[in-house]
């Protein structure tokens, strides 16, 4: 089959070549995939930074939408033919992957697989840590930094079905108004405020809940100073630097908690919880499309250099997704 490889170059150019099929095995099946979704850790790995877990596909992709090819004997929930999208350890920027068939979400009928794909990462992740790891409650505040991102968009859609008010970071005048219409309560451009002040503005001095950051950095101190009694820090991704000094004071007084957190080296089994609760609490809202994924834009698989031009570029409204086929 073909799939994109890194070569090892200055560039560490992208290059879509023949590798071996991949094995699919007696739980599993094999999906011929028509398209992938790009995220931030394809770019790190691809610059060696981010490595897969162990046993995963080395080639690049996490979320994948494509039709079932090939079952193993132990599958029979699904059929051949079967439009499905899912969740990857690694493999996605492929013609074909093996997935667990417990990993497996149907495609709505009128979706496309641009936007198929564009749903397990983005999603599962803001699920996860809102609602698994944060524990958020009902009418408990949310704080998302970097609420344009694919995250970001799934996160505001997640919170404003749940009733839960939401406040948003985000990099420009564009990505604010797209956030304020997907449903944030408060959007703030941090370029020109300071999202502490404003948060505690809006907030009447009450500051918020839960925070799901994917900077770090510069901003833990800040996200420690709005959280409420109680509150809840989850790290996410560090763009803004793995270091920094907080006051462990206020931490303490406040009863607040800071929680760090992945979803691509959990374990299998781990993966299939949180999707089936996922789907137990939220697929009536996608099927219904109140749930729909954000789509910045669709580059050919030819074109891959070009979409994590893109990204790198931090232009994008929510995901930009490869076509395979």
């Amino acid at each position: 089959m073909l799939a994109i490889q890194v070569v090892d170059d200055e560039a560490r150019t992208l290059v879509w070549k023949n590798v071996s099929d991949p094995v699919c095995g007696r739980e599993e099946v094999l999906v011929d995939v028509c398209a992938a979704a790009l995220n931030r850790a394809d770019l790190l790995q691809r610059a060696g930074k981010y490595p897969p877990p162990s046993g995963a596909s080395t080639i690049l992709g996490l979320e994948i939408a494509g039709r079932i090819s090939m079952l193993g004997d132990k599958v029979h929930d699904w059929e051949l033919g079967d439009r499905v999208c899912a969740l990857l350890p690694g493999g996605g920027y492929a013609e074909r992957a093996v997935v667990p068939a417990a990993m497996l979400m149907p495609i709505p009928e009128d979706w496309s697989y641009e936007k198929a794909a564009s749903l397990p990462e983005c999603f599962l992740t803001a699920f996860v840590n809102i609602y698994m790891e944060a524990r958020l409650q009902s009418e408990e505040s949310l704080l998302v930094h970097g609420g344009a991102s694919g995250v970001g968009t799934a996160a505001i859609q997640l919170a404003s079905i749940t009733g839960n008010p939401v406040y948003v970071t985000a990099s420009s005048l564009e990505k604010v108004a797209a956030c304020i219409r997907l449903g944030a309560d408060l959007a703030i451009n941090y370029r020109k405020h300071d999202f502490f002040e404003k948060v505690l503005s809006y907030t009447n001095g009450n500051g918020v809940d839960v925070i799901m950051d994917i900077v770090a950095g510069s901003y833990m101190e800040r996200n420690i100073k709005i959280l409420k009694s109680q509150g809840r820090l989850v790290v996410i991704s560090t763009l803004g630097g793995v270091r920094a000094e907080i006051d462990l004071g206020k931490l303490m007084r406040r009863r607040a908690r800071i929680i760090g957190s992945v979803l691509r080296s959990r374990s299998i089994l781990e993966k299939i919880e949180i999707k089936q609760r996922f789907m137990d609490l939220f697929w009536p809202h996608v099927v219904s499309g109140k749930i729909l994924p954000v789509i910045d834009s669709i580059y050919p698989v030819g074109q891959a250099m070009l979409a994590k031009q893109h990204m790198q570029e931090n232009r994008n409204i929510g995901k930009i997704v490869l076509k395979i086929q």
